[in-house]
């Protein structure tokens, strides 16, 4: 799903009970990801599912991005934007895995188990809706706060994407489903880092022509 490049002026967070919301909101999304990043890796090797082995990875990645977002929220927006890269470039990398993923699961024509991809889909869909719920006020943020909401946004599409991977496994009994879903995760991964990426450098751009004016009137 393509993300909207026109939208709204970015959402500033000026006032520390804003800052604080925003902080709060981070921490619960980073357990609950880092929890289902343990639940989904275990269960994604049992099932022999490469759908659920790259939910996994991505429920890493995106603690990991919460993460950043936490140290850098309330700082100077050139710091926010250069984080932001940085968790685009994440997002990127995780696409590409993914693909490489697909291929060897192909290559070895992997059957996964259905009920497994199932239980753990539905889990991780309830985790990935809270988290959604969370941040969806920021989605309109600068760079590092609407590569937050993207991830999320991505990972309720990639859910519900396991779970009808997991009807088609079922219904065929071959492992096609999973591998196409695990394909359509990779496309989501590479365009949501393509968007981050753009705003990001739009936002060095801007912090560096006004650090350029600040210094020529204080010279």
């Amino acid at each position: 799903m393509a993300d909207c490049c026109c939208t709204p002026q970015p959402l500033n967070l000026a006032t520390p009970k804003e800052i604080a919301a925003y902080k709060r909101a981070l921490w619960i999304v980073l357990i609950v990801n880092a929890a289902m990043f343990a639940v989904e890796v275990g269960a994604g090797v049992a099932a022999g599912s490469a759908s659920l082995q790259a939910d996994a990875l991505d429920f890493l990645g995106d603690a990991a991005n919460y993460g950043i977002s936490l140290f850098v929220a309330g700082m100077a927006l050139r710091y926010r934007a250069t984080a932001a890269l940085a968790k685009g470039a994440t997002m990127g990398i995780f696409g590409l895995w993914v693909i490489g993923t697909v291929i060897w699961h192909a290559v070895h024509g992997t059957l996964p188990s259905a009920f497994t991809m199932g239980a753990v889909g539905v889990a991780a869909l309830a985790a990935n809706a809270a988290s959604f719920g969370l941040l969806y006020a920021y989605r309109h943020g600068d760079a590092n706060m609407r590569s937050a909401w993207i991830c999320t946004r991505n990972d309720v599409l990639g859910n519900i994407a396991v779970l009808l991977a997991a009807a088609g496994v079922f219904g065929t009994g071959t492992g096609w489903p999973d591998i196409i879903v695990a394909a359509v995760m990779a496309s989501l991964a590479i365009q949501g880092a393509v968007v981050v990426f753009r705003q990001a450098v739009n936002e060095l751009r801007h912090s560096e022509t006004e650090r350029h004016l600040s210094s020529f009137h204080n010279a």
